[in-house]
């Protein structure tokens, strides 16, 4: 019997699917670090958070390690085992944590899970050479798999367009609030599906591509994971605004202290009447942050947000039923979508 149809089992719940994704993939990423010069390696452990500077080990927990789930899910989808998918895992945690190093001195943040970011803590060129390495490595991790040269292309394509959405969330800082050249939740959605639904995209289409997919399922995991992404990011938005510091790290209404071009505020925005202007001109000024919470939540933002993120969850839910799929990693891959969209809201 092929595993596509093996009987149906219920899944598990999320954080066990996310706790033995981490597992499986885990030795294999010790050891790809450990090939690095050893003072870089030091910082991209500490970027993981199994050190801290100088080397000692941590005591602060790491990340959930979605990335690395959706890549052995998506093995696992195409019939294959999860181990499979464990160089995809490995290669695509290789290029968020890049991706992470350089976005933090791109944007000037100090901290990240409560510790200082690595460029503050090791150095600004330190922090560049360590996001460099980590970069060579992941395509290193591919290109020697049997399969490589496709998991590479597969990559490549994302990088891309993970390049594309950091640039236009690094020029919507400088776009007016109000006027022709404001940016519009439309591009906004764009830039979230190329800065974080790309990755989230990859990581299943390589554990799929690994793991001997067809183009067509590989092609359906990408944009199950891409409309994943892009709700991901719109609850993150949510939360960066009125989520819980003692969940979040980040204190209550950051994102607007800090002025960032969110979703919840572009859609409060977008909306017709005197408030929206008002909204405008309370963010063109210093403090008046709580004030200009009420009045985001007021026009709808936060509604729009979770409305186009329930929106994307069902595109994501959709595309994880137009090919056929191992169905115990399709249950988990569902699971672990659902999780991610609902966290802490």
């Amino acid at each position: 019997m092929s595993p596509l149809d093996a009987p149906v089992q219920a899944p598990s719940s999320a954080p066990e699917v996310l706790g033995r994704c981490r597992e499986l993939v885990r030795p294999a990423l010790a050891e790809a670090v450990g090939r690095l010069h050893p003072w870089v390696g030091e910082m991209a452990a500490y970027t993981f958070g199994w050190c801290e500077v100088g080397g000692a080990p941590a005591v602060a927990p790491g990340g959930k390690g979605v990335r690395q789930a959706l890549a052995v899910l998506g093995a696992e989808a195409a019939g294959a085992a999860g181990r499979a998918g464990v160089a995809g895992a490995v290669a695509v945690e290789l290029v968020h944590a890049f991706s992470l190093l350089h976005d933090d001195i791109m944007d000037g943040d100090a901290t990240r899970r409560r510790r200082p970011t690595v460029w503050k803590a090791y150095g600004t060129g330190p922090a560049v050479l360590a996001g460099d390495a980590l970069f060579a490595l992941a395509v290193e991790t591919l290109a020697v798999e049997p399969g490589g040269a496709g998991a590479v292309r597969v990559l490549s394509a994302a990088l891309t367009d993970l390049v594309r959405g950091q640039a236009d969330d690094l020029l919507f800082a400088a776009r007016p609030w109000t006027g022709a050249e404001r940016v519009s939740p439309k591009e906004y959605r764009a830039m979230a599906e190329h800065k974080t639904g790309a990755l989230l995209g990859c990581a299943a289409a390589l554990g799929a591509t690994l793991g001997g997919a067809p183009a067509a399922t590989v092609a359906a995991l990408d944009e199950a994971g891409r409309a994943l992404g892009v709700a991901f990011q719109l609850v993150d938005d949510v939360l960066g605004i009125w989520g819980d510091p003692a969940v979040t790290g980040k204190p209550v209404h950051g994102d607007l202290r800090e002025r960032k071009k969110t979703f919840p505020v572009l859609a409060a925005l977008a909306a017709p009447g005197p408030a929206a202007r008002r909204l405008a001109a309370l963010l063109d000024s210093p403090g008046e942050t709580e004030a200009a919470a009420e009045l985001v939540e007021e026009l709808g933002g936060r509604a729009a947000a979770l409305a186009e993120a329930r929106r994307h969850t069902a595109t994501a839910r959709a595309a994880l039923t137009a090919e056929p799929l191992a169905a115990g990693a399709a249950g988990e891959l569902r699971c672990l979508l659902d999780f991610l969209v609902a966290r802490d809201l």
